[in-house]
């Protein structure tokens, strides 16, 4: 069942519609409150805050083309074909509309219900944000037959707005350069604004996102760029993230309808993994936290599934009972409604709360979904088997992991024989080490503080769960141990996924592997292992990487550890300089070649040491990656090997 949105075109949007909520004071004090951080993070955020204007020119149906340039200096143009942004007098703040717009936090159009039905932004603290945290940025309206432009430095206007010449088109050009006063980074990623781009497009079908990077030129000396465009939205977006994985319906289930006013769209496929992927938005904002509209596509999926398997007959010779995690175990699905009015529950505003939005989706997905089954009844019967399968898998991983978990864990009793605990026993202040190999273990024990920092060897490469079942996990040895260790817990009566953190016995999960492709495919094994089955670790900010040195170069007493090629071509230079070729270097690709002074004085030294912290930025191309890296099909793989090897450590 299709329906399309229908959208009340308002010739109106004049200086009239624009409303100011509260001023801008607080912006450059506090930059982090607004988007996030002033690292990566919010450097990019900048970006997404200008396009969401332009994606809800798109909503009220009067865009359709969007243009981001990343500039040779590392600044940013976006340009619509919206009608753009009023000019005209603001009678209440003595200003243009657009200075307002520009200047004014929460200040815009999205907050008039007739100018705007529903909108986009995280946080809607809009394009002035952008200003005040910009060193430069120049706003450009085509509208009413001229071209009109004013200048700012730092969200202060550097004149009265002007005419600059005329144009018979209509949009908004936002030029800036994000303040390098406020940012620790202000280098762009194409990759990173690639990915949300394409997010977009997939949300929103028939939009038209381009991103250009004028940094970076093919022999032909054509930029790098990228069109975004999709024809059948999340449909697209669905078979996008399971190109990786063995689908085991034909055709993407897509439901698109309006219940109650509300936009509903939703697609969904069922693979051969043992994984749940579910991605919900709400407005184009990913609320990982999920809320009402996810559980409403819970309940109404399962529910429906469970009647058409019940009145099957399918279910007959099963000696227990399926429950809500059996039918969603190897399903991709994205959920994306559009609301007039969302209420965000929590600090991070990505918890959709409204109420009535759960009745909405779960109308949606029983109706077009009961009607799906029984119109394809193969397809039906390939869903349920795999439902059973899960079903049969949870019971024996119940009974695996009840192995594994053991009681009063705080106070030292059923952990395992290879741990090297600290005497440390408070959480916040405990670490762990999960090093590769007895040999490089043995290392660590020996150099590390006994009072706050535990050893955990592991054996080898721990299992591959991308391709395990549940059961299968909770029998191997490895995994066991890490549960042991940590003292995390999974399982309950309602959820037999559901983490429990309130026993976790470190606030430090440090994967430490040898320097090499062998210890990078570990640590990659690893990261999956905790991004599949204890996220919320990743989520709190728990897990770690160490950084051990790739080389030491010496030269008689005078040492210099380097983590990069760089840093030993400097070294030997320096080293080396204006003497006879006097200087070694020694390779490191084990941690066992490293003594036990060693390896605390660079690695394991909270004075010296450097960690990566593991955080999950867009859990859709992370969800996307590990797929991809740790699944069964390889030609994705290959591919993403050749294009990515000059960024990789890859020994000969």
């Amino acid at each position: 069942m299709e329906a399309k949105q229908k959208v009340k075109k308002q010739n109106k949007y004049s200086a009239d519609n624009i409303q100011v909520l509260e001023g801008l004071e607080a912006v450059r004090k506090r930059p982090a409150m607004y988007i996030g951080d002033v690292s990566e993070r919010g450097l990019h955020h900048l970006v997404y805050e200008v396009v969401d204007n332009s994606i809800d020119e798109a909503l009220a149906g009067y865009c359709d083309n969007i243009q981001v340039s990343i500039n040779e200096d590392n600044s940013i143009s976006i340009i619509d074909n919206g009608r753009g942004i009023p000019v005209g007098f603001h009678e209440k703040e003595g200003k243009s509309a657009l200075e307002v717009v520009m200047t004014i936090l929460h200040a815009g159009g999205k907050f008039d219900k007739d100018t705007y039905k529903v909108s986009g932004g995280l946080h809607g603290v809009g394009v002035s944000c952008v200003n005040a945290l910009s060193s430069s940025l120049t706003a450009t309206v085509f509208r009413d037959g001229k071209i009109y432009q004013q200048m700012y430095n730092i969200g202060k206007p550097l004149s009265d707005i002007k005419v600059v010449g005329t144009s018979d088109k209509t949009g908004t050009q936002i030029d800036f350069t994000p303040d390098k006063t406020v940012f620790d980074i202000t280098e762009y990623k194409y990759d990173i604004l690639a990915t949300r781009m394409r997010e977009l497009s997939y949300l929103n079908k028939g939009i038209k996102i381009k991103l250009t990077d004028k940094r970076i030129t093919d022999d032909d000396g054509n930029f790098k760029c990228e069109d975004f465009y999709s024809k059948e939205g999340l449909k697209e977006f669905v078979e996008f993230l399971d190109e990786t994985r063995e689908k085991i319906i034909k055709d993407t289930i897509h439901i698109e309808t309006v219940k109650n006013d509300v936009p509903v769209e939703i697609a969904l496929q069922y693979n051969t993994s043992f994984s749940e992927n579910i991605h919900a938005y709400v407005n184009n904002i990913n609320t990982h936290e999920g809320g009402t509209h996810l559980t409403g596509f819970r309940r109404g999926l399962t529910r429906t599934l469970k009647s058409y398997s019940e009145k099957s007959g399918m279910l007959s010779k099963l000696k227990f009972n399926i429950n809500g995690d059996d039918f969603r175990e190897g399903l991709t699905a994205i959920i994306s409604v559009k609301v007039a009015e969302p209420q965000f529950e929590g600090q991070t505003k990505t918890k959709l709360g409204n109420s009535n939005i759960s009745i909405v989706v779960d109308k949606a997905v029983s109706e077009t979904l009961g009607n799906y089954l029984e119109e394809n009844p193969k397809d039906a019967r390939i869903i349920v088997q795999k439902v059973i399968l899960a079903a049969q898998a949870r019971h024996a991983a119940r009974k695996a992991r009840e192995l594994v978990q053991r009681k009063n864990i705080m106070s030292g009793a059923g952990l395992p024989g290879k741990l090297a605990d600290c005497s440390e026993r408070d959480p916040k202040l405990c670490e762990v080490f999960l090093v590769e190999g007895d040999s490089a273990g043995g290392t660590a024990k020996q150099g590390r503080d006994r009072k706050y920092q535990a050893i955990l060897p592991l054996r080898g490469k721990i299992l591959n769960v991308e391709k395990a079942m549940h059961h299968k996990i909770f029998d191997n040895e490895e995994i066991k141990n890490i549960f042991k260790a940590l003292g995390v817990t999974i399982g309950t009566k309602e959820d037999s996924k559901a983490v429990n953190l309130s026993k976790l016995r470190y606030h430090k999960i440090i994967i430490m592997t040898d320097a090499d492709i062998d210890g990078s495919h570990i640590t990659t094994l690893i990261m999956t292992f905790f991004f599949r089955y204890m996220k919320e670790l990743i989520e709190h900010g728990y897990l770690y990487i160490a950084t051990p040195p790739f080389y030491l170069v010496k030269r008689g007493k005078q040492m210099r550890y380097c983590w990069n090629e760089e840093e030993r071509i400097k070294a030997v230079a320096e080293l080396g300089k204006g003497k006879d070729s006097g200087v070694s270097v020694q390779r490191y690709k084990g941690l066992g070649e490293m003594n036990a002074e060693q390896l605390w004085d660079t690695t394991m030294d909270p004075e010296k040491r450097t960690l990566q912290q593991i955080i999950i930025d867009n859990s859709i191309e992370a969800d996307r990656i590990f797929s991809m890296l740790m699944g069964g099909d390889v030609p994705p793989r290959r591919k993403f090997i050749e294009e990515n090897a000059t960024y990789a450590n890859i020994d000969a």
